[in-house]
């Protein structure tokens, strides 16, 4: 039969009681003078559960991070994923840095509490079409469509947040990325000239109703600078139906 460590404690305990000496002791038990001294001063302690196991887990943890800090790395994880933007530990850094959230977690810890709050799932499945008739673009020779959207905001060691403007040639497959510090509208039109000067001029532009590419919502007639650099050079500018990303057709994707 097995010990009973509980019993075999109270015998130890009352046999050093009696007088028997402590090694005595152990030898007979089979066990180490410490662990002897051990439950005789816990037989002492007055507790009267003394014969059962402690947990070793130190009743303060110095490195636990705070449940706020915790609340608002979910919040803000969700908060990236729900606009479809990339939403890796990075990410979510610079937004907490952005929110003045103190203590600033880092990348390590972060990374373990979307482990722990369950929150390290992908985007699964296909965008459902609303039904929307939108006339194709045709696209058999070079530099007849581009089609271009932003990707980011992506992030360097440093730290360093950029966005890149990514462009498609839909006949070729050619693509050419160019990495902007803002997404404001001569930066993206500075980024697209150097596109082209890499892909050459196209007939056709195809972008989303990103408020940088048409222009300004309070001003719905006017141009914004995409559409008259575009005009300006003989190009036909093209916008895909609001709330209809797939539109945008062979995008490139960053990871998150």
């Amino acid at each position: 039969m097995g010990r009973n460590p509980e019993e075999e404690r109270h015998r130890a305990a009352a046999r050093v009681e009696a007088g028997d000496p402590v090694t005595t002791v152990a030898v007979a038990l089979g066990r180490s003078r410490e662990w002897v001294y051990r439950w005789v001063e816990r037989a002492h302690s007055g507790d009267p559960a003394w014969t059962e196991n402690r947990s070793h887990r130190p009743a303060h943890l110095a490195q636990a991070t705070d449940p706020e800090v915790v609340e608002a790395v979910r919040l803000v994880r969700l908060s990236l994923y729900n606009q479809g933007l990339l939403y890796g530990a990075q990410n979510i850094r610079w937004e907490l840095d952005e929110l003045s959230v103190a203590p600033l977690p880092s990348v390590r810890t972060i990374n373990r509490i979307l482990a722990r709050e369950e929150l390290t799932h992908r985007r699964t499945g296909r965008y459902v079409p609303k039904g929307k008739v939108y006339p194709a673009l045709a696209a058999s020779t070079t530099n007849q469509v581009h089609q271009l959207d932003y990707i980011g905001p992506c992030y360097l060691r440093g730290p360093m947040r950029f966005w890149s403007l990514n462009t498609v040639d839909l006949a070729t497959a050619r693509c050419a990325l160019e990495p902007v510090g803002s997404r404001a509208g001569q930066a993206t039109v500075d980024a697209l000239w150097a596109t082209w000067q890499r892909l050459g001029v196209p007939d056709h532009v195809q972008a989303d109703n990103e408020m940088v590419f048409y222009g300004s919502p309070a001003h719905p007639r006017g141009m914004g600078l995409l559409i008259r650099l575009c005009l300006s050079q003989g190009i036909e500018p093209w916008f895909i139906p609001v709330r209809e990303p797939w539109r945008n057709g062979p995008r490139i994707r960053g990871r998150s």
